[in-house]
């Protein structure tokens, strides 16, 4: 009987969405968010949640106001180059392989509203029969082949046939400067803006701007409700119009927020008056207005087929307006002339604040290629390599749309949200939740050494750490658990109040340390006798350390494994605070005095033994240490080309590996052997359909503790909106598709509320579940709030750590938009 024990008390509250921007390849998408954090999430429809890949701490005292991804390649990757504008004046670029952000403009004493990079050009060639979308930079041949079920209009197709090279000829990118100017720079290939040019400067604030297709025109928006078209070679005004019409009336400014530019030549336009209107883009004359908004408009997004425009604002609504063909009768001749028209379709509302940015991206079938361009396949113990078939998607309503190929809208703001949409069927379907627990807290669970029956919980906040004491009651033979309540230890915040980017606590909980990006700190945490008085005392570290990425402690508490920044894996004696050895990861054998090559580690885990460990980098590699040695014993490519989720070494084989990968597919390795363990050998391309439809993004493992009276070869799995326990010592038993996890309602969603509407309390007997579910392994609960953390508290309990979405918008500084309801 597993019993499962809740808290809520963790204090978490995500920054927002400040920016979108998708890349080159329409294959991820990058979230800026106003704690000066840069998110890169993979767009894929082959799992319930989308992949969060990485997160960049960038500064957070200088907020983004804009990102725009170039397709200038970088370091080999097919996204290319992103960059950001600030609210300081300055301009940097996210290195997404050394996950780094840097400075490529000093500030030019103004503010950047927003950029824009020359359209890039398409080359247009044919496609070989049969080609298939291998991954991120290789566009779908079927890139549209969905039929458009809200119209038969023959732009809403493209070819079939056809592929498209993308040609990097012009590297400029327009600034809109506070100052009424347009500033016009060049990428360069090293981390470095050339100033080329800026045109006239106007009364009132640039906070718009935008290239026309052909890149000949420069489009400005302005706080004085004023639309310029400039020539982008002679740099001189071509036309002004006017936007003040119609809307919410004009106030002290009339501030145009967004502009898009088509390529049918059409204009679009999104203001303060709540208007969104669509202009001849060579004339400047108005062609239609539209006044859906009922504030703001704050973003503007098209399909790639530019037949649909979405708009987006204050008022938390998405709307979405089409082109569509209109017969007008001649009064001359019984004839009659066609005529298109910009029309509104309808809007959706999944926000509860602000809509700050929109993008649109494409699906793709699997994650971006290795850096040396090679598509490495598992092998399967017989010398067969095998890739997992993609299993047909689930019957609800998100697989419904979500297919490879088509593409879908994504929105964030305000709310800290990010929602995707189906471009094509936007009214049909509801919106996807892309993260239903947006900037989840780092935790981590151990059992306190010095006091009996308590846990310590190490809680990372932004600028400080967290130690709760999480006190179990004592259910006896009930079969229900409780709720557990948490006192604050200790709290321990950062130097300077510098963003902190990793912590680790030690196993017997009296070792914790954490990283900012300048250096790490190491700290003891005693209770003095009897008393519930806890001191911490600050140790020291090695000299000339860098910050870290990650870290994790020994399973005995005397080491600690640091990731740094560049790249090299620091091995120390927390006792003596001596520096033992410096790993550096590598795919073969080579001069360790050599530079590192490889990206970033970002996940470690250690063996209880002490014996290997696991390093893990951002891009889904993974290398085994022999600590006893020293020496690097094993590398791993990317599995199916897949990121690395979670993963873990189980308490009952300290020579198993287990890892879950962002196809929603689990591996157990062994590690000595070099090789895929028998578990995987016979189930891992054969899971259960339950499990490859996931509810969300699994992120992290949570293994029961080694007991001297028997052995357990489970594990719990768990996403922000379920869990998986797998037993790895049962057969793995197959579903039919009418008995499926999304289907499925579980002891945890059944959670009944008593007569004053608090929670009662709950317990998971999966004996009695797998029982009435016909099942024996894999088992699935759903989760109605979102976790952030589970942990093992003994064989049979389990912790929780979730929070009630409700609770954590209320914490959110800006306010939820007010909703009438009429009859009230």
């Amino acid at each position: 009987m597993l019993k499962a024990y809740r808290t809520s008390s963790i204090d978490w509250k995500p920054s927002p969405v400040v920016a979108l921007a998708t890349s080159a390849d329409n294959s991820q998408v990058a979230a800026a968010r106003e704690d000066g954090s840069l998110e890169i999430w993979l767009v894929s429809p082959g799992s319930v949640g989308w992949h969060h890949q990485l997160t960049i701490h960038g500064n957070p005292n200088s907020r983004v106001s804009s990102l725009v991804w170039c397709c200038t390649g970088s370091r080999g990757l097919p996204c290319g180059r992103l960059f950001s504008s600030s609210i300081d004046g300055s301009v940097s670029e996210w290195d997404l392989f050394d996950l780094k952000q840097k400075v490529v403009l000093e500030s030019i004493g103004v503010s950047i509203w927003q950029m824009a990079v020359v359209p890039i050009k398409h080359q247009l060639i044919v496609a070989e029969p049969g080609s298939q979308h291998i991954g991120n930079g290789c566009l779908n041949d079927k890139f549209n082949d969905t039929h458009d079920q809200e119209s038969s209009d023959s732009e809403d197709s493209d070819s079939e046939v056809m592929h498209e090279n993308l040609v990097t000829e012009d590297r400029r990118v327009a600034l809109a400067c506070d100052d009424g100017a347009v500033r016009i720079y060049s990428i360069s290939d090293s981390f470095e803006l050339i100033y080329y040019k800026s045109l006239p400067r106007v009364s009132g604030r640039i906070l718009s701007v935008t290239w026309s297709h052909d890149a000949r025109r420069i489009y400005s928006g302005s706080s004085d409700g004023l639309i310029r078209c400039w020539d982008a070679n002679l740099f001189h005004e071509l036309y002004r119009s006017t936007v003040g019409l119609g809307g919410l009336g004009s106030g002290p400014e009339l501030c145009v927020w967004s502009l898009l530019s088509l390529r049918c030549g059409t204009l679009v336009s999104a203001d303060s008056n709540g208007s969104v209107q669509f202009w001849n883009g060579n004339s400047g004359t108005l062609l239609q207005a539209h006044s859906n908004h009922k504030g703001d408009v704050n973003a503007l997004a098209a399909a790639p087929s530019h037949n649909r425009v979405f708009s987006a604002g204050a008022d938390g609504q998405v709307v979405l307006y089409k082109l569509s063909s209109e017969a007008i009768e001649s009064s001359d001749e019984k004839s009659s002339e066609m005529i298109k028209k910009w029309v509104y379709v309808g809007y959706v509302r999944a926000h509860t604040h602000d809509v700050k940015a929109l993008t649109v991206a494409v699906p793709i079938s699997q994650e971006a290629p290795l850096l040396d361009g090679k598509v490495r396949k598992v092998q399967d113990g017989k010398g067969n390599k095998r890739i997992r078939r993609k299993a047909k998607p689930i019957d609800f309503s998100y697989h419904k749309w979500a297919h490879l190929g088509v593409p879908m809208l994504i929105s964030a703001g305000d709310d800290t949200k990010l929602f995707a949409y189906s471009v094509k069927e936007f009214t049909k379907f509801s919106p996807h939740d892309i993260c239903p627990a947006p900037q989840r807290i780092p935790i981590q669970l151990v059992r306190s050494a010095q006091v009996k029956q308590t846990s310590l919980l190490l809680v990372q906040a932004s600028y400080w750490l967290d130690i709760l004491c999480a006190s179990i009651p004592d259910v006896g033979s009930t079969t229900f658990a409780g709720h557990v309540a948490t006192d604050l230890v200790a709290r321990v915040k950062s130097k300077a109040f510098r963003k902190i980017i990793c912590s680790a606590m030690s196993n017997s909980g009296q070792l914790f340390a954490y990283s900012d990006n300048i250096r790490l700190s190491l700290f003891e945490l005693s209770r003095q006798g009897d008393k519930s008085l806890w001191t911490v005392k600050k140790k020291q570290l090695p000299q000339n350390l860098p910050s870290a990425h990650c870290m994790v402690f020994s399973s005995d508490s005397t080491w600690l494994m640091i990731a740094g920044d560049d790249r090299r894996i620091y091995f120390v004696d927390v006792c003596s605070s001596k520096l033992l050895h410096t790993f550096i990861p590598c795919r073969e054998e080579h001069d360790e005095d050599e530079s590192p090559d490889e990206p970033p580690i970002t996940k470690m885990f250690t063996s209880s033994d002490g014996q290997w460990l696991a390093a893990i980098n951002c891009f889904g590699d993974v290398y085994i240490f022999n600590l006893e040695i020293q020496r690097q014993h094993w590398f791993i490519s990317r599995l199916d080309g897949a990121s690395v989720t979670a993963g873990g070494f189980p308490p009952f084989n300290n020579n198993v590996l287990i890892i879950t990968t962002s196809s929603n597919q689990v591996y157990v390795f062994d590690v000595e052997a070099k090789q895929l363990g028998e578990w995987s050998m016979q189930n891992t391309f054969t899971l259960p359909k339950r499990y490859q439809e996931f509810p969300g993004e699994v992120i992290g493992l949570s293994f029961p503790p080694l007991s001297s009276s028997s052995k357990s070869s489970s594990v719990i799995i768990y996403s922000a909106r379920a869990m998986c326990s797998i037993d790895f010592g049962k057969p793995v038993d197959q579903d039919d598709d009418s008995n499926l996890v999304n289907g499925q309602v579980s002891m945890l969603q059944k959670s009944q509320c008593s007569a004053n509407g608090k929670r009662k309390h709950l317990s998971i007997d999966c004996q009695t579940e797998a029982k009435h579910m016909g099942r024996k392994n894999f088992e699935f609960f759903a989760f109605r709030d979102p976790v952030l953390f589970i942990g093992h508290l003994a064989k049979h309990s389990i912790l929780i750590v979730d929070k009630p979405w409700m609770e954590v918008v209320k914490t959110l500084e800006a306010q939820p938009l007010h909703r009438h309801i009429f009859g009230s």
